[in-house]
């Protein structure tokens, strides 16, 4: 079985010590940092831009996992790029040429992945699995931290499973929101690949701990 990823995700960090948060990712057993860029117009709320990023690429030592819930993603796909994200995630509702927009995401050296929100059905992904490297599966309505996990994710992981194997694609799937012990098993056996987790490592008493502890849950 392969590696089973943790992302924790930067948005749940204390941003008055975001350099402490980000070097203690460094030192977790999780592989990546997962950074969510929101323009409050996509979603209700506004989180950090490019300052912020900058400031987090200049200590992380791991993969940058970038999720744009902004509209029109591709006016900044080049600044992404330059500012160090390794992936680049890009919300299926906000592109309207979807196709051309992982092609420019690739263009620039990045992985190129979608974001589905919980109503969007994942067959609508179909005609383009094979130019996709990651699929963000929204687990709550995206916005804002710290929302209950919806069931239906884990069905919706197991089709979107189902889409890759049959049309051999290389897709990783990712879940963001909810994430934490009591699902984190449930959801690999579904099909996911990599697990995104905020407040759940966060808002835990020993950071490092809770990571391993997923890491373990997810690899078991």
């Amino acid at each position: 079985m392969a590696n089973k990823i943790i992302a924790p995700s930067i948005l749940a960090a204390d941003f008055g010590n975001l350099q402490r948060d980000v070097e203690m990712v460094n030192k977790s057993e999780a592989e990546w940092f997962h950074i969510d860029i929101m323009d409050g117009v996509f979603v209700p709320n506004i989180s950090y831009g490019m300052p912020v990023l900058k400031a987090i690429t200049k200590h992380a030592k791991k993969t940058i996992d970038v999720h744009l819930m902004i509209v029109d993603p591709d006016r900044y796909i080049k600044e992404f790029a330059r500012l160090g994200a390794n992936n680049l995630t890009v919300h299926y509702e906000a592109c309207t040429h979807l196709h051309r927009t992982l092609q420019a995401i690739k263009a620039e050296g990045m992985k190129a992945g979608v974001a589905i929100n919980p109503h969007t059905n994942v067959d609508l992904l179909k005609d383009v699995i094979k130019d996709i490297d990651l699929v963000c599966v929204m687990s709550v309505n995206p916005g804002f931290g710290g929302q209950s996990f919806i069931e239906n994710t884990y069905n919706k992981v197991q089709r979107l499973k189902e889409i890759i194997l049959t049309n051999n694609a290389p897709t990783l799937i990712e879940v963001d929101g909810g994430v934490t012990d009591k699902n984190a098993a449930q959801l690999v056996k579904a099909g996911a690949d990599v697990l995104v987790a905020g407040s759940f490592v966060f808002k835990a008493e020993d950071q490092l701990k809770t990571i391993k502890e997923l890491k373990q849950l997810a690899n078991t």
